[in-house]
């Protein structure tokens, strides 16, 4: 079993967010290597049903903020786009 990672994904996430991103650098952000193999390993033992409470909510914390940033590239990718598409007209 890996230990908590010693940074929340929030806390992660947060920071990323605060160095004001390009809409490119939103798009290409992977989370930390030792974060994704946190997030892998509690979606393997939570299928197998070995999570206490507080790992689960750990997990959950994962899922919302996968969730907010899929959005979050979806959205920088339809304003490049729109971006792209103002240029081509210009």
């Amino acid at each position: 079993m890996l230990d908590a990672p010693a940074r929340s994904i929030f806390s992660e996430i947060t920071d990323f967010l605060a160095t004001n991103p390009t809409p490119e650098e939103i798009i290409q952000y992977r989370l930390p290597e030792n974060l994704q193999m946190r997030a892998h390993d509690l979606l393997a033992r939570n299928g197998e049903g070995e999570l206490t409470e507080q790992e689960r909510d750990e997990m959950f914390d994962f899922v919302r903020v996968d969730e907010m940033m899929s959005l979050l590239k979806a959205k920088m990718k339809r304003k490049l786009q729109k971006e792209n598409q103002e240029r081509g007209n210009s």
